[in-house]
């Protein structure tokens, strides 16, 4: 009996000091952002956003209490459409925890209605991430900001 539990306690210290390839995690989150970009450009930025949120996800947005959660978030999305514009945004930069499991990007995005008569608008965005039980990355926080010209972005 003490063989077990001293092979349990070693497991636990073992799995407990696992060290997680940090530059590796931020390569895996900035990749789920390229990954929810090209699903918005593909299928539209609702599906895109429907389907990278986490249950508990907060968007924040100009003039808008915070919309918190999944619900609220596909009620939110299913009052508009998305069929006239393409939103896209390139991550510039992903850090995550020590622990592997949360993290953040920012960069910038760009909407270009599909008619090609509008100017694009461009901005900047913060994304706040966390893995789900399967280890998928699930935005917890999302926010931007409109405002850049070109030249800047």
């Amino acid at each position: 009996m003490k063989k077990k539990g001293l092979l349990l306690f070693c497991l636990f210290v073992s799995v407990s000091f696992a060290q997680i390839n940090v530059e590796k995690e931020k390569e895996a989150i900035k990749q789920a952002d390229i990954e929810f970009s090209n699903l918005s450009v593909k299928e539209g930025f609702h599906k895109a956003f429907l389907t990278y949120v986490a249950d508990d996800g907060v968007l924040l947005r100009p003039n808008s209490y915070p919309v918190e959660g999944r619900k609220a978030i596909e009620e939110l999305h299913a009052k508009s459409s998305d069929s006239t514009f393409t939103l896209t945004w390139k991550p510039l930069f992903a850090d995550v925890s020590s622990s592997g499991d949360m993290g953040y990007t920012y960069g910038t995005w760009e909407v270009k209605a599909k008619t090609g008569d509008d100017k694009p608008g461009y901005g900047t965005y913060t994304t706040f991430w966390k893995k789900d039980k399967n280890g998928k990355w699930k935005f917890v926080l999302d926010t931007g900001n409109a405002g850049l010209s070109k030249e800047e972005n």
